[in-house]
């Protein structure tokens, strides 16, 4: 069977079955750690991107905190989803700040009154056309490690069972993160799986920037083409963004790369 079949024959199958069926199948591919694709850039950008498909958010974006307790993009499903996190990160202020902070779920169902709250975030995020956000802590047992933002461009808030399921996505997550190594690990192993995520996260946006530069694209365009790139060869896309970085794999047959369709922007 042909790679373009096999992608007509999944599309096919998808669209024969329920919500519920298909949120499902998420919950497991984001906890398969065994699979031969699995990484912590694979892990988060399969995160946003369920997040868009089976909740009433326009986009979303995770921040994960480094070993110093500073927070840092771990993945977006869109351009603007990351600019919204940089701005949290350069003012210190934001519904992602609070909520891994606060250990809470933040709530905005009207973001134009919240620029008390947030005064460096509402505006640009009004410009950007989200109206309201949900945004729930990324956490493992009791310890919070993170946050994952929901934004929508319309004003109100989710229903409670859709922010029971953002809540159970990122948790699963979490979960994830802690057996995507083979070798054994604990709660007290926590901030080096953390710190080994944020690591691969470093690389690929230098692998980005890379292709970027040689093909004259967007950031957002080379991460397309990096992992359309991975996927097409069966590798990690770490691996891909590692190969790039150390001069092992040849950074135009990555830039020649034609991105597949994808519902996320980019890890």
């Amino acid at each position: 069977m042909t790679e373009a079949r096999a992608g007509s024959d999944s599309t096919a199958e998808e669209a024969t079955m329920s919500r519920e069926q298909q949120l499902a199948r998420a919950f497991v591919s984001l906890s398969d750690t065994l699979s031969d694709d699995f990484d912590p850039l694979t892990l988060f950008h399969r995160l946003v991107g369920d997040c868009v498909t089976f909740l009433d958010a326009d986009a979303a974006a995770v921040m994960m905190a480094d070993a110093r307790g500073g927070l840092r993009i771990m993945a977006s499903s869109s351009e603007d989803a990351t600019f919204l996190e940089l701005l949290q990160l350069q003012s210190g202020s934001g519904p992602c700040v609070d909520s891994f902070h606060s250990g809470q779920a933040m709530k905005a169902r009207d973001l134009s009154r919240e620029e008390a709250r947030w005064p460096a975030f509402v505006r640009p995020a009004l410009k950007a056309g989200y109206h309201s956000l949900l945004t729930v802590p990324l956490r493992l047992h009791e310890r919070v490690i993170g946050a994952v933002n929901l934004f929508r461009h319309g004003v109100g808030e989710l229903s409670s069972d859709e922010e029971q399921v953002a809540q159970a996505l990122a948790d699963v997550a979490a979960l994830a993160l802690m057996h995507w190594s083979k070798e054994p690990t604990g709660n007290d192993e926590l901030v080096t799986r953390v710190q080994s995520a944020l690591a691969a996260k470093a690389v690929l946006e230098t692998a980005k920037g890379m292709v970027a530069q040689h093909a004259g694209v967007s950031i957002g365009e080379a991460a397309r083409r990096l992992r359309a790139y991975a996927e097409r060869h069966q590798v990690r896309l770490t691996e891909t963004a590692q190969a790039l970085t150390s001069r092992t794999l040849d950074l135009t047959a990555v830039s020649l790369t034609p991105p597949a369709r994808d519902r996320a922007a980019g890890p």
